[in-house]
């Protein structure tokens, strides 16, 4: 886990990710953007998916993060990649009057996917 060097975060944080086998590594000194990466996904998780959803346990944390990560690696647009997603690039675009669309829900109903279908 990448963390800042914030006071808030004490010995006894960084011993509760360790006794989980969590390798706790902070940010350089006087380097306030090196995290900036972690903190846009976190807030973008936070955003899309735990303020949304209230979660019981540790399984259903799992299987909610593992469904949200194949949302966001396959099917969510990033700015930097021109729209595409990490894992599949973007289809040429269709004549409107034969494309149907097609949605897919996810996470319950939470998340919608919507694809184009001849």
């Amino acid at each position: 886990m990448i963390r800042d060097r914030d006071t808030k975060f004490t010995a006894a944080f960084d011993a509760v990710f360790g006794s989980e086998g969590i390798r706790v590594v902070r940010t350089p000194i006087r380097a306030p953007r090196a995290n900036a990466l972690a903190e846009r996904w976190v807030a973008t998780l936070r955003r899309e998916l735990l303020d949304r959803m209230l979660i019981n346990g540790r399984r259903q944390l799992k299987a909610a993060l593992s469904e949200y990560l194949m949302h966001y690696n396959t099917h969510h647009p990033h700015r930097s990649l021109d729209q595409a997603s990490p894992l599949r690039s973007v289809p040429s675009p269709s004549p409107a009057a034969t494309v149907g669309v097609l949605r897919q829900d996810r996470l319950g109903g939470l998340i919608h996917e919507y694809a184009h279908v001849a």
